[in-house]
């Protein structure tokens, strides 16, 4: 029996300064693969005020203006002079009068090409398709909630979507699109028992009161949102505990892709290669592999063959095998590990082009990943959240 503990994830939404870079590389990512879905893509952003720069290395085939898609995004995510006017009151965003767009994306390196091409090159061991880099990922995947996810980070996005979708509705117009939430839990017997600390900080406009804004928001968001079995009158619920957020998104601090990196996989309980998703294409095994790694986890767990399971890949750019692959199911296995590691060796591959066709990933669904959560994201259609390798894993065990 373990000693009991709480555990804290947190989550964003679309239009916090960060998820708005992670927002336009993707959709960078999926213009390329819409028309050419042998587009190599590694896209980063930052945007603050009105600046919204690109930079990074893409070699595509595809054309389409880049600063349409900024522009379009960024009025897709709530920052834009239409939504303004909707509203019921006053509202200003540096984006409203247009972005200034700074273009430094050049083509990807040939030296990092010709490790990834399923092709034969000077000094390179085979003619396979290799890593696009090297680097260490994991996927986990816990019985705590349906979606196999940690519960802490599955709350927070839940949270998150819905009070996105409180202001896209328009059932409160005083939203604004630059929020975070966060979840507390409470683990008995390492099952989650109760929250015990609820935290949302949303923008807002400025003619409504700090109060109003904790009472509407304790009704319409957390308890709609939160499974009342967990949520108690003892849970600490915190709403804008600055007591203003008018100023927010990119006029209230810069953004980059690639910071919310935990936020995007398991809110800290499961762990992280350190390498960012949003604006890569599947070449690149930051991105493919964790996805593998998840779609693995996923179906050891949905198998039952362990109550929760993590699982790390490793390779080397331009190498075809992973250098690495380990199953750790921190002793909550019904099984002995090495065979759940047998089994997992005969029903799945690991090279990356192998990943690539597993999943289907040469497919302009990355957009859909961006926000709340990579993972736990059932009704979006990803194929790693599919459990479609469990019987496969139970005959072989």
């Amino acid at each position: 029996m373990s000693k009991p503990f709480i555990f804290s994830s947190e989550s964003v939404t679309e239009g916090h300064p960060d998820k708005v870079c992670d927002t336009v590389s993707d959709a960078v990512l999926d213009a390329c693969l819409e028309q050419d879905i042998n587009s190599r893509v590694a896209c980063e952003t930052f945007v603050k005020d009105n600046v919204v720069g690109l930079a990074g290395e893409i070699t595509t085939n595809a054309k389409f203006d880049y600063g349409t898609l900024v522009k379009n995004t960024l009025k897709e995510i709530g920052y834009d002079e239409d939504y303004a006017k909707g509203t019921d009151y006053s509202y200003t965003c540096k984006f409203e009068k247009g972005a200034f767009l700074m273009n430094m994306l050049g083509q990807q390196s040939p030296d990092i090409a010709q490790g990834v091409d399923a092709a034969a090159a000077a000094d390179k061991d085979t003619e396979e398709q290799g890593a696009g880099d090297q680097g260490i990922m994991f996927g986990y995947a816990t019985n705590d909630t349906e979606a196999l996810m940690p519960a802490a980070i599955h709350y927070s996005h839940r949270l998150g979507e819905a009070l996105t979708q409180l202001r896209k509705d328009r059932t409160h117009t005083w939203l604004r699109p630059d929020s975070k939430t966060q979840v507390s839990i409470e683990y008995i017997d390492n099952k989650p028992n109760r929250f015990t600390s609820v935290v949302i900080s949303t923008m807002h406009a400025k003619e409504i009161s700090t109060q109003e804004i904790r009472e509407v928001l304790t009704r319409d968001l957390i308890e709609k949102n939160l499974p009342g079995n967990l949520l108690t009158p003892e849970t600490e619920i915190l709403i804008n505990p600055t007591g203003l957020f008018v100023v927010g998104g990119p006029e209230g601090d810069a953004g980059l892709t690639g910071r919310k990196i935990i936020v995007d996989t398991y809110g800290g309980m499961g762990r992280h290669g350190g390498g960012a998703f949003s604006g890569k294409d599947p070449s690149k095994v930051d991105r493919s592999a964790a996805y593998m790694c998840r779609w693995v986890a996923k179906n050891i767990v949905a198998a039952g063959l362990a109550r929760e399971c993590e699982l790390q890949l490793a390779y080397a750019i331009g190498h075809p095998h992973p250098v690495s692959v380990n199953v750790n199911t921190f002793g909550s296995n019904e099984i002995d590990e090495s065979q759940i590691e047998k089994a997992v060796s005969e029903v799945f591959s690991f090279k990356p082009a192998d990943i690539v066709s597993q999943l289907d990933l040469l497919r302009p669904i990355y957009s859909k990943t961006t926000n709340y959560g990579h993972f736990g994201r059932e009704d979006a259609g990803l194929p790693w959240e599919e459990t479609n390798k469990v019987e496969a894993l139970k005959a072989s065990v």
